[in-house]
């Protein structure tokens, strides 16, 4: 309940929040099945066992878990390093029965450079003692940051990357990114820049990628009300490198739909939840909102700018009635 007041608050405020009930589809254990026969959204916490199962019936095993816990919450006053620990051994758990032998596990995972870089460290040594083999510690560089005042500016977010077993790796190459572009060579008696001396204009991948534009209000991408939403390319990599078309993929905490919409840009089944019913909405509608206008996001929208709008105009607004499973 805790991490649903967290959220909601960065949503837009507790009562902004409440008044987004009634327009969602989903409440605690209700499950919606894609029209399509994609893809499922649930309302659950990733860290129930029975919830998870239920989620995932019907469903064949993974090859992937892109999995983005609220990881800024281990660092406030109400929950120490320890308890957001036990809170992720649950749900790694849970993730560990929906893949297959054979399968991937990425998780983006904080490091808060004031308190020694928890949860990072804690979260790397209790996978440690998992089945799981650490392959990688990705960095992903932003491009706004912060703690400038006496500190090195923090403008990166770490992406931890596991297997199980002998799961298929597929090279991404990336783009070039502008800071690799420069004169590194002498050829012919002049300096000749990178992109003018190669025949391609990508590049081997690495983990650490400079490549990919942050999310801000002015991007197509941007779901408002979504702080910290990860880069829809950036997903999309993960998924092609270490998935192939029709896999079915895990992700136990939504929030902007990106791993959902990633895989129905790519041919992948996603079976995701997340334990706000508003985020849960969010991510039906960005799938919807996807088919029909092939639009990634919201920009500087609302995602409920229609019912907020209806409900200026009216009094009482119900909550349409939806078949649940």
């Amino acid at each position: 309940m805790e991490r649903r007041q967290r959220r909601r608050n960065e949503h837009g405020g507790q009562g902004d929040a409440d008044r987004l009930l009634p327009y969602c589809r989903l409440r605690a254990g209700e499950i919606w099945h894609d029209p399509q026969g994609h893809h499922t959204v649930g309302c659950g916490d990733g860290g129930d066992a029975g919830f998870i199962r239920k989620l995932a019936r019907g469903h064949p095993k993974a090859r992937l878990a892109v999995q983005d816990p609220p990881y800024n919450l281990a660092l406030g006053p109400r929950r120490t390093v320890a308890e957001y620990i036990r809170f992720c051994r649950r749900w790694v758990a849970n993730t560990r029965r929906a893949l297959d032998d054979n399968a991937a596990l990425y998780v983006w995972v904080g490091a808060d450079q004031k308190n020694h870089f928890q949860p990072l460290p804690r979260f790397m040594d209790m996978m440690a003692r998992t089945d799981f083999v650490s392959r990688s510690l990705v960095t992903m560089r932003n491009q706004r940051g912060y703690g400038t005042a006496g500190n090195w500016m923090a403008v990166r977010q770490e992406l931890l990357y596991y297997t199980l077993g002998e799961p298929e790796f597929h090279v991404q190459y990336t783009d070039i990114p502008k800071i690799l572009r420069g004169y590194y060579k002498t050829v012919d008696g002049r300096m000749r820049e990178n992109l003018e001396r190669s025949k391609s204009r990508t590049i081997r991948p690495g983990n650490v990628w400079v490549d990919i534009q942050q999310v801000f209000y002015r991007m197509e991408e941007n779901v408002p009300g979504c702080p910290a939403q990860k880069p829809l390319k950036a997903v999309e990599r993960i998924l092609l490198a270490s998935s192939s078309e029709g896999d079915a993929v895990v992700d136990f905490f939504s929030h902007a739909g990106t791993t959902l919409l990633a895989g129905e840009r790519t041919g992948r089944r996603c079976i995701t939840c997340d334990i706000d019913p508003v985020y849960a909405e969010i991510t039906i509608r960005r799938l919807e909102r996807f088919r029909q206008t092939g639009k990634t996001g919201w920009q500087r929208e609302d995602p409920f700018a229609r019912e907020i709008a209806a409900a200026c105009a009216q009094s009482g607004p119900r909550r349409d009635r939806v078949e649940t499973v």
